[in-house]
């Protein structure tokens, strides 16, 4: 099979899907090795690039997605009559840093963490195809353990989850023992003000 058709059959197979895809079964559909299929989509992206098109491939984990580039989606929207989605909430973000950062977790980590309950947010979230169940735990009660989406991964623009930024350490942040010892601290001394002044 000429190059020429593999790029051909890799790209009909990405357009079709939709969907992210795993560079497994597109390998075994066109019949050709993981790495040359890896390949194939550099090229196939090269040539989108060099053509100016408005179409890219993007990895997600071990997975490839055919997709229109971030510039041309208000086009799409707007040709699609399909209204922009409403922007998350902070407990929205709280929840997928949570989630993202520990995942697999249970409802019962997450709202140990925020210290409130998060079950609707939780369950918008799945909703939304952003967080998915991970199984169940090997614990009493045997609660669903949560994990991110390549919905996830594709919104915030990450290729995996390992590029997720590090989380920060301690140095340079404020610990909990200096802000009580600010809080206990005498406020500075200012000029005070009279009704007699006035």
């Amino acid at each position: 099979m000429k190059l020429n058709e593999e790029m051909s059959i890799v790209e009909a197979v990405l357009f079709a899907s939709g969907e992210p895809i795993e560079i497994s079964r597109i390998s075994s559909a066109v019949g050709i090795e993981t790495e040359l299929a890896e390949k194939i989509i550099r090229l196939i992206n090269d040539k989108y690039e060099e053509n100016g098109s408005a179409m890219q491939i993007i990895r997600l984990a071990d997975s490839y997605q055919l997709c229109v580039r971030e510039k041309y989606i208000d086009y799409v929207r707007a040709a699609m009559e399909t209204k922009k989605t409403a922007p998350l909430s902070s407990a929205a973000m709280e929840v997928l840093t949570i989630v993202a950062y520990n995942q697999p977790v249970t409802k019962g980590f997450v709202e140990h963490i925020r210290g409130t309950d998060s079950s609707s947010v939780v369950n918008s979230l799945v909703e939304k195809n952003l967080l998915e169940e991970a199984g169940r735990l090997d614990v009493p009660g045997k609660p669903i353990a949560y994990r991110t989406t390549s919905t996830f991964l594709r919104c915030f623009q990450l290729a995996s989850i390992d590029d997720l930024p590090a989380v920060p350490n301690s140095d340079g942040q404020v610990s909990f023992d200096e802000l009580l010892v600010k809080e206990n601290e005498e406020p500075p001394q200012t000029a005070s003000v009279t009704t007699e002044d006035v």
